[in-house]
């Protein structure tokens, strides 16, 4: 093996968080879009594991009904942070914002 070559950077471990996706109780809501990174991912309502990239990320949640975006919502979670957990809260109507929030979990 050659004595001046060097062994790469460790990349950093990316991480796990659980999100919870909280719909309005009455109505009828089309189920939520996550996007991590860029990339969209659809989700169900309720808890689920979400595995992040390495570094700080962005968290998008946006619901869809055919013709328009919707409770649309955003954070930024700092790797450093050592947020485990993120809560979404849908609008009771079509034209309002979400709510996205970071939870600790004890």
């Amino acid at each position: 093996m050659n004595p001046e070559r060097k062994s790469p950077a460790p990349t950093p471990e990316p991480r796990r968080i659980s999100l919870t996706l909280h719909r309005p109780w009455f109505g009828w809501h089309p189920r939520p879009t996550v996007v991590f990174g860029g990339r969209g991912q659809p989700a169900q309502w309720g808890t689920g594991t979400w595995q992040l990239p390495a570094g700080d990320t962005t968290i998008r949640v946006f619901l869809y009904n055919r013709a328009w975006r919707y409770g649309e919502a955003e954070i930024e979670l700092n790797a450093d942070a050592g947020v485990d957990a993120v809560e979404y809260r849908a609008p009771a109507l079509p034209f309002l914002r979400g709510t996205l929030q970071e939870k600790t979990m004890d």
